[in-house]
C-alpha cells in the first residue's frame, strides 16, 4: 500500500476517534397525583429504567392555561403561568415519601407542589401555595422529566397528571355526590376498618348494590363521611360513630373488592347516624351546591377523546 493511501486511512481513523459521543436520552419518569388539599397537591414521581441521576423537574399549569397553550408544555420556563421546580438534592421537610430526589431505576419519591417554601434540595419559581378560588376548585395539570447529566440527556416529558385544589368547606356532601364527582376527592385512598382501598376500589364499592349486606350500606356512608371530613367538614358529632364503624368492619373486605358480610341489623344504627350527618340533618349541614368549574374548550374536547 502506498504511503499516500496509508495517510488517508490514518487520517480517517483519527477523524472517527475524535467524533463526539452523545449520551442517550434518559427515560421519562411517571407522575401520579396522590392527594389534593386546599393549596397544595401531593404527587408521586417514579423514575424510569435509566433513573434520574441528576434529579427531576416538575412542571405545572392551570388546566385553562395549559389548554390555551395548545395542550402542550412550554420549553421556556419563563412562560407566563408555568410553575416549575427542579428537585436535585435531599429533602428535609417532607421525607415520608423518599430520602433523596436523585432516583435510581424504578425509585419513587413524594413531592408536595404548593408546599415547597421550606423544602430543601430544590429550586422553584413557585414556592407558595397553589391558587384556589373562593367559589370553585382550581384544576391543574402536571408533568415531570429527568434532568440531563453526563449519564444521559434530558428525558422527554412524562404523561400528564391532573389535580384540583380543594375549597375546604365546613359542610357535607352525600355518598351520591362523592360517587359521581371523583375529581373532587381530597385523597386518592381511604381505610375502612383496617383495610386500605384505592379510589378506584372505593368507587366500585359506592357502585355496589346493598343486596342485604350491611357491610356495603355502612361502607357507603363511611366513605362519604371520611371524605367530607377530609374536605373540611367538622366531624365532632360523628367521630365516635366513625371509630365504631371501623372497629365493626375490622379486616372484612367490602364487596365487590372482597366478600365481607355484616347483617343489616348489626350496622343499621351506625349507617343511619352517618347518613343523617352526610345529608346535613345533623352536623354542620349540607353544602349549598356542587362546586362548579368554568368550561374550557380543552374540557369539551376531552369528552370526545
Amino acid at each position: 500500500m502506498s504511503g499516500r493511501y496509508l495517510g488517508v486511512l490514518l487520517a480517517g481513523a483519527l477523524t472517527l476517534a475524535a467524533a463526539p459521543v452523545f449520551a442517550a436520552a434518559l427515560d421519562a419518569p411517571t407522575v401520579t397525583r396522590l392527594a389534593s388539599g386546599h393549596g397544595k397537591i401531593t404527587l408521586q414521581v417514579t423514575a424510569g429504567p435509566s433513573g434520574a441521576p441528576s434529579g427531576f423537574a416538575v412542571y405545572w399549569m392551570k388546566a385553562s392555561d395549559y389548554t390555551d397553550y395548545g395542550d402542550m408544555w412550554p420549553e421556556n420556563e419563563a412562560y407566563p403561568g408555568l410553575g416549575w421546580a427542579h428537585f436535585t438534592g435531599v429533602p428535609t421537610l417532607n421525607t415520608f415519601g423518599g430520602s433523596n430526589f436523585v432516583l435510581g431505576a424504578g425509585e419513587s419519591v413524594i413531592v408536595e407542589v404548593g408546599d415547597l417554601a421550606d423544602e430543601s434540595g430544590l429550586t422553584t419559581n413557585s414556592p407558595g401555595e397553589l391558587d384556589y378560588s373562593a367559589t370553585y376548585n382550581t384544576d391543574y395539570v402536571f408533568c415531570t422529566f429527568a434532568i440531563g447529566s453526563a449519564s444521559g440527556t434530558r428525558s422527554t416529558f412524562s404523561l400528564n397528571a391532573a389535580g384540583t385544589t380543594l375549597l375546604s368547606q365546613n359542610c357535607t356532601f352525600t355518598q351520591g355526590f362523592w360517587k359521581n364527582h371523583p375529581a373532587a376527592w381530597p385523597v386518592a385512598n381511604l381505610t375502612l376498618g383496617t383495610v386500605n382501598y384505592t379510589q378506584a376500589q372505593l368507587l366500585s364499592i359506592l357502585g355496589e348494590p346493598v343486596s342485604g349486606n350491611g357491610l356495603v350500606s355502612l361502607a357507603h356512608q363511611l366513605i362519604a363521611a371520611k371524605l367530607n371530613i377530609l374536605n373540611g367538614a367538622d366531624g365532632t358529632v360523628v367521630n365516635a360513630t366513625i371509630a365504631a364503624a371501623d372497629a365493626q368492619i375490622g379486616a372484612l373486605v367490602c364487596p365487590p373488592v372482597g366478600a365481607g358480610f355484616l347483617s343489616p341489623g348489626s350496622t343499621a344504627s351506625e349507617t343511619q347516624t352517618l347518613d343523617d350527618w352526610n345529608n346535613g340533618i345533623t352536623g354542620p349541614g349540607h353544602c349549598a351546591g356542587t362546586a362548579t368549574h368554568p368550561s374550557t374548550w380543552g374540557a369539551v374536547k376531552s369528552l370526545y377523546r
